[in-house]
């Protein structure tokens, strides 16, 4: 074994993490469904959703019969649905080719949708003990400072590089207390920000902190200015029910409901009074909303649109009415609840006004 290994397993004996939800079990339902969740995003934000999302569904059976309605509510403010949309889609590919029963090979781990490399080794290791190198990106930040490798870990050559190291560095056995070992290390104390390099077990073999260069590496994403959209959304009440749009299955907010979206309050009136059926009492204009993804900025102009009344006609496939506080259950964008949350509880103009007062700081 590795010094570089030996060291992480120790170190991850007495102070890595060994009480999070989704630890101590060879479940691997449940490591898949936390390996999933983890992906782009922090542990504390995972834990409530874990929970939940467990309560609801316990097994990989429960969560294949599921509507995908249910699924991406329990999933709303987790962010990059895609996930939820694969977590389903490969439980009912379990559910049809597996039996039900999670599957053991990695090939056919790899093969479910929405898992990759790193995610497939990561379950197999935990749940069955299978010695396979994960590749996540804390372990590309402890891999790149450990061994000075230059180059942003997301070009092919450098990911294919640090790809090689993890393979060698696999120890013959203790491989869970390794992986597990490797993503604590990164998650708490080879931080990309301010890490905490004298409690680090492998300091005294890091390149980069003994060249001084631990700030410098992993190489930094290449900058580009990111591109600003704007959009309209049509926040139609009538009384208290609030219109909501199915988006399409694909793309941003895939199968989310949402608030429908115009290019300009010209055409949300249109097609307030000729698609959704509305008799429009009132329209106002409201604080600008900005949103960030990961390729570019949103600017959303919510505009209030106060039906007087609402024809049967708006019943179609992909609308439909809802009381605020349902809506506020429902599967939504993050935006859109917080557009939502800022109008409920008032009426008229006061809902304007609450909602310049909220939104602006979002």
């Amino acid at each position: 074994m590795s010094q570089f290994a030996e060291a992480i397993i120790a170190w991850q004996r007495t102070h890595g993490r060994h009480d999070l939800p989704w630890q101590r079990t060879r479940d691997p339902y449940a490591i898949w469904l936390s390996e999933i969740m983890l992906q782009q995003t922090q542990v504390a934000t995972v834990i409530p959703y874990y929970r939940r999302f467990r309560e609801r569904f316990p097994d990989i059976s429960s969560l294949a019969q599921a509507d995908i309605n249910e699924v991406l509510r329990l999933w709303s403010g987790l962010g990059y649905y895609s996930r939820a949309r694969n977590l389903h889609a490969a439980a009912k590919q379990i559910v049809e080719r597996h039996g039900g029963v999670f599957p053991r090979r990695l090939a056919d781990i790899e093969a479910l949708p929405g898992i990759g490399r790193s995610t497939a080794a990561a379950i197999a290791g935990f749940a069955y003990g299978a010695r396979a190198a994960i590749l996540d990106g804390n372990v590309k930040r402890v891999l790149a400072r450990h061994f000075a490798v230059e180059g942003y870990p997301g070009e092919r050559a450098v990911e294919q590089k640090l790809w090689a190291l993890a393979e060698s560095l696999l120890p013959a056995r203790d491989i869970e207390a390794y992986i597990q070992g490797s993503m604590d290390l990164g998650a708490t104390i080879c931080l990309s920000k301010r890490p905490h390099c004298n409690r680090c077990p492998v300091a005294s073999t890091c390149a980069a902190y003994a060249q001084n260069r631990v700030h410098e590496l992993p190489t930094p994403r290449p900058r580009k200015t990111l591109p600003t959209r704007e959009t309209h959304m049509a926040v139609l009440l009538h009384g208290d029910e609030v219109l909501l749009q199915r988006r399409p299955a694909v793309g941003i907010w895939g199968g989310l409901w949402c608030l429908p979206e115009a290019e300009d309050e010209g055409e949300i009136r249109r097609s307030a009074e000729r698609l959704y059926g509305c008799e429009i009492r009132d329209v106002q204009r409201l604080a600008v909303l900005r949103h960030s993804f990961t390729h570019f900025h949103l600017l959303i102009t919510p505009v209030l649109v106060q039906v007087r009344k609402a024809r049967p006609r708006a019943a179609q496939p992909g609308v439909m009415w809802l009381p605020m506080d349902e809506a506020l259950g429902a599967a939504l964008p993050t935006p859109v609840k917080r557009i939502l949350r800022a109008l409920g509880g008032s009426t008229g103009r006061q809902q304007a006004a609450l909602f310049q007062e909220t939104v602006q700081d979002l």
